[in-house]
């Protein structure tokens, strides 16, 4: 009866694990910043950026998009650079009209950080 419990277990974890893996490749994100400022990274899902997610960075907070920062969502906004991504086909952030992705927050919302 132990074997057949530790294959049971065994086969559960890699089930389980598969489902884990799955779970997070629904978006799609662009590649992680390589910039000395900031040193840990949170996807923006809507606006389709990296956010800087170092307390310790002096662009905490800051969305970055195309190597530049941007202090508040105004300023991404105002960026021609950016809007043109926002508006084309590449755009890897959600859309009001994207039913596909269901949104939640609070614990186990599925938020993605990066960084060390």
């Amino acid at each position: 009866m132990d074997k057949t419990k530790k294959v049971m277990a065994g086969i559960s974890s890699t089930v389980l694990m598969l489902g884990l893996v799955g779970c997070g490749s629904e978006l799609e994100t662009a590649p992680l910043p390589e910039d000395s400022y900031c040193t840990e990274w949170e996807w923006d899902y809507d606006d389709g950026v990296w956010e800087c997610d170092d307390f310790d960075s002096h662009y905490y907070g800051h969305s970055y998009y195309g190597g530049r920062y941007f202090k508040t969502k105004s300023d991404l906004y105002k960026s021609k650079d950016y809007m043109a991504y926002k508006n084309s086909s590449s755009f890897l952030g959600s859309s009001v009209t994207d039913s596909s992705i269901k949104k939640s927050s609070g614990f186990g919302s599925g938020v993605k950080s990066f960084g060390g």
